[in-house]
């Protein structure tokens, strides 16, 4: 089984910061394998390039890639793409891919902080 990582949860993840990660979330990050959009990589590199992370989204990524097997999502952007036409709860254009990327992986658990995606995405795993 599957479990996606929001942007929030993986910026923690690569500080160490495990004290603000759920319980539940630190089980099912476990016991899933782990995935993240390629649209959580450029939002890791915005926060880089606005100074709110010292290191770039690909030395975020191949850290823990290394450290917990986390993996990209293969899944073909059109289809990404077109599932997110369909998000119009809200404007973010990085929680609206995030959200249809586990989507179209079979509604596979996503794992976020975000009171916003936990209330329109039912397979949301608080973290």
């Amino acid at each position: 089984m599957k479990a996606y990582l929001d942007t929030n949860v993986v910026i923690r993840l690569a500080i160490g910061d495990l004290s603000k990660i759920s319980k539940e979330a630190q089980q099912a990050m476990d016991r899933y394998d782990l995935l993240i959009s390629p649209m959580v990589l450029v939002e890791l590199q915005y926060a880089f390039e606005i100074k709110r992370m010292i290191r770039q989204a690909e030395a975020i990524f191949k850290h823990l890639q290394r450290t917990i097997d986390l993996q990209i999502c293969q899944l073909p952007f059109e289809h990404i793409a077109s599932a997110a036409l369909l998000e119009s709860w809200t404007r973010d254009a990085f929680d609206r891919i995030i959200v249809s990327q586990a989507r179209c992986a079979q509604n596979s658990f996503l794992i976020t902080a975000d009171e916003k995606i936990q209330k329109h995405y039912m397979q949301t795993i608080c973290s």
